[in-house]
């Protein structure tokens, strides 16, 4: 985990839905939007459900279980603060609600991930202010 006072790679931006979003994962809680109407999990966080047009939702928990869907590996930095870092791999999670997400799987080197491979949230508080919801393997 990052020390908060010295955490230089970008942050995500602190407005509208997204503040939202984070601000859970600030009490380690990750959760999706859910809509009202159809029952339809949803991410990244919008007003309307791509699947119904509802404006109705609530802020649902997730299970915070998942698999890799997907992922992108580099050996090289794409910008100077990730140097420390490489190589690296950039994952999508499919959550068991169905939504996905790009994040980081913690414990895994890139050589070593694999779709299908079970994941469970973990939170990474970056900054006194900011929380990323990171994955790591998930041994069943």
């Amino acid at each position: 985990m990052a020390r908060p006072e010295t955490y230089q790679r970008l942050l995500p931006p602190m407005r509208g839905l997204a503040h939202d979003f984070y601000a859970f994962c600030k009490t380690h809680e990750l959760r999706f939007q859910k809509c009202s109407r159809c029952g339809g999990w949803r991410h990244v966080p919008r007003e309307m459900c791509p699947d119904c047009g509802s404006f109705d939702y609530e802020w649902a928990k997730s299970s915070g279980r998942g698999q890799v869907f997907s992922w992108a590996s580099t050996d090289q930095p794409m910008l100077p603060q990730f140097a420390d870092a490489v190589p690296y791999a950039i994952a999508i999670v499919e959550l068991e609600e169905g939504v996905r997400m790009a994040t980081w799987v913690v414990d895994v080197p890139p050589d070593e991930l694999s779709i299908g491979l079970p994941v469970v949230v973990v939170f990474d508080d970056v900054t006194s202010e900011v929380t990323l919801a990171k994955f790591r393997r998930l041994h069943v």
